[in-house]
């Protein structure tokens, strides 16, 4: 929490000693996921995994849904990624991100 409240704020390197003093204690940050049941079965979407036997379809169908929205003038909120990157990263994490994949 404290991590992400630094990055918010762009205190870069704080954000980095904090990771560092998590690292140091062996504390780990749990992965992001999100969930959805259809029909009797529950998929799991994790933060960067490709596991999925659907993901090409997936894939495809929200760049489909991201180029219709950029037609009517969606812009998406990078200010809510907090990572130390690129602008054009930050687009990609979140059309990718778990809740849009699930």
């Amino acid at each position: 929490l404290l991590s992400n409240i630094y990055a918010a704020t762009g205190r870069w390197e704080c954000v980095s000693t904090v990771r560092k003093m998590m690292k140091d204690r062996g504390l780990k940050k749990q992965r992001g996921y999100s969930s959805i049941a259809v029909g009797n079965i529950v998929h799991d979407f994790f933060v960067g995994d490709e596991s999925h036997p659907l993901k090409e379809e997936i894939s495809a169908e929200l760049q489909r849904l991201g180029s219709l929205m950029e037609k009517v003038g969606y812009v998406p909120d990078t200010k809510v990624v907090l990572h130390d990157v690129e602008e054009e990263e930050k687009e990609h994490m979140l059309c990718h991100h778990s809740e849009k994949l699930a």
